[in-house]
């Protein structure tokens, strides 16, 4: 185990920015980690996975751990469905990868999402109608305060929208080391979201397959999004508010062109993208920080910008959408 002082996070944050971590050791197994905690127990402890989904606004006291345990296994085998365990640093794409390869459905829709295994059920990874918690079994995780080996049933993770446990009552308790998911031998396609449909269309594909959703996914995704390589980002910055009816009846009537879509919960979904737009934002750019010219829900770093720089952006974009709308819009991405 190597411990690394005064590590240079650039690389491993896909916003890019140029912060550095006291203490730094990557970590390959529950030994490893567990020898980390023992060596360093009265450290603040920091926890890395893709680095696709935070903001670093500042550099990182005490000890940082880089998730990188690697593992895909089969645990079990139905008719129908099979059981697999994946390693918390498994990036999350690699795994839908193997997946498809090996004709097992469920996740196909969450192709190209960037980051880690172990940080998916942290934030309860969604795209295009379908959400981590719909192929979820358990997880297992370490107690980074007691050491103890913790095992999450579903109903424990108290999963909801890009949310979990994880994020507020657990938040920075756990590394999670390993996750069990059920795909499908037996597929049911889901193209009723967004534009997967009309872009297997314009494909001619009248009867998809798995690996065609997939490939349709990461086509839709490239052509929308920002490549972190090119531009610094983390994707999607805000969550997609939920409004009540009254609410949006009133914004109805003075924005008629406002898009939504209707919940079971009988609230209503409102893209966040289509506010900040409306909003003026789209497009606009601050020194280095931005919001991007195609996507107005995702925040880019062009180049040099500071996480402070980015944030303050994010905050002024909050403030313009209350005062215009009344709506409430809440980071999607973890402020450090």
């Amino acid at each position: 185990m190597d411990i690394i002082r005064n590590k240079s996070l650039v690389n491993l944050n896909t916003f890019g920015m140029e912060v550095y971590a006291e203490r730094f050791v990557t970590i390959h197994s529950e030994k490893e980690l567990l020898t980390a905690l023992e060596v360093y127990s009265k450290e603040r402890i920091n926890i890395l996975g893709g680095g696709s989904n935070i903001l670093l606004t500042k550099n990182l006291e005490g000890l940082t751990l880089k998730n990188e345990i690697q593992n895909i296994q089969i645990t079990f085998e139905k008719e129908e469905e099979v059981f697999v365990a994946v390693g918390g640093g498994v990036p999350w794409h690699q795994f839908v990868l193997w997946a498809i390869e090996h004709n097992y459905g469920g996740i196909e829709n969450l192709s190209l999402i960037p980051g880690s295994v172990g940080a998916a059920p942290i934030q309860n990874i969604g795209a295009y109608g379908v959400e981590l918690k719909d192929v979820f079994e358990k997880l297992e995780a370490i107690d980074l305060k007691t050491k103890e080996h913790l095992v999450f049933e579903k109903k424990d993770c108290e999963f909801g929208y890009r949310d979990s446990i994880f994020k507020r009552a657990l938040k920075g308790r756990f590394l999670i080391t390993k996750v069990h998911f059920k795909l499908t031998k037996k597929h049911q396609i889901n193209i009723g979201y967004g534009a997967i449909q009309q872009t297997l269309s314009e494909w001619e594909i009248l009867n998809p397959t798995i690996q065609d959703v997939s490939k349709a996914v990461i086509h839709i995704r490239k052509s929308k999004l920002p490549d972190p390589a090119e531009i610094g980002n983390s994707g999607s910055f805000f969550k997609n508010p939920e409004i009540g009816k009254e609410h949006f009846e009133k914004l109805k009537k003075q924005f008629p062109p406002i898009v939504s879509y209707p919940l079971p919960n009988g609230q209503i979904k409102v893209p966040a993208g289509w506010l900040i737009e409306q909003a003026g934002w789209k497009g606009k750019r601050r020194g280095d920080a931005g919001c991007h010219e195609k996507q107005a829900l995702v925040l880019v770093n062009y180049g040099a910008a500071k996480g402070s720089e980015i944030y303050t952006l994010a905050m002024d974009i909050l403030e313009s959408v209350k005062a215009k709308f009344g709506i409430d819009l809440t980071p999607e991405v973890n402020i450090w």
